[in-house]
């Protein structure tokens, strides 16, 4: 390999080819680290505000000091990390339908896995999330039934652009009450998206929830050199906890 580009593993998946590469990015002068799915890009460490966004956003609406939570989708580590830096956090389920994903961070090849494997509070779990979420089991299969104060997703690329069928129906009505389900009263839902704000699935989740609203996350986009806008979607199930003062219902 070239010092401006590294492969540093590709597997074959259930939904395709998976690599994870390493390439100098002449532009801005700074090694990027990359995962894509066969040709489609599926996230780098060089935008990370609004996975780190998603964390922070979701926390933040919770209630209570002893946090229990559920991350959907490893990635790259930076939501999980997030939560983890918390100090509300009490444990960390941390779903993962790539058994590659979750190697490279047990493995160290990612440099957030020593970090998150290392903390006691923090599992990972290989499985798919959206099959967990609509069985009645859950995500933990050592306490079925198990209920969390926050699940926080970044799997697909928004609750329009899907990575492949498993998820078709889990951002309708029916899959989105499923997912609510294993939430305690008052418990936070947090679904990062790559676009902007679809105030038609806004208005979904505040049918199935109790409340829901939409945070922009804009960061600068160094390739572009402009602006750039994803979103952070944020949904409370029914219970004791209060209603911010911007969201819908």
């Amino acid at each position: 390999m070239s010092r401006f580009f590294e492969e540093l593993d590709y597997r074959p998946t259930p939904i395709g080819a998976i690599s994870l590469r390493r390439r100098h990015e002449l532009r801005l002068g700074v090694d990027v680290l990359e995962i894509k799915l066969g040709d489609e890009h599926l996230m780098s460490d060089l935008f990370t505000a609004s996975e780190i966004a998603l964390a922070d956003l979701g926390l933040a609406a919770c209630e209570g000091k002893s946090l229990d939570v559920v991350v959907g989708g490893l990635g790259l580590g930076y939501t999980a990390r997030t939560v983890l830096g918390s100090e509300r956090c009490r444990s960390l389920l941390v779903v993962e339908y790539l058994e590659a994903v979750i190697d490279w961070h047990e493995s160290g090849l990612l440099p957030l896995g020593p970090e998150l494997t290392g903390d006691q509070r923090c599992r990972l779990v290989e499985g798919d999330f959206f099959a967990m979420a609509r069985g009645g089991t859950g995500f933990d299969a050592g306490a079925p039934g198990r209920q969390f104060d926050a699940i926080l997703l970044d799997i697909d690329h928004s609750p329009d652009a899907l990575l492949d069928a498993r998820s078709t129906s889990f951002y309708q009505p029916e899959g989105l009450a499923e997912l609510a389900a294993h939430l305690r009263p008052g418990g936070i839902f947090g679904l990062w998206s790559d676009d902007r704000e679809n105030s038609a699935f806004t208005e979904r989740l505040a049918g199935v929830f109790a409340g829901a609203w939409a945070e922009p996350v804009t960061f600068h986009n160094p390739l572009q050199d402009r602006p750039f806008t994803q979103t952070v979607y944020l949904a409370r199930k029914a219970g004791c906890c209060s209603t911010p003062k911007h969201q819908q219902t």
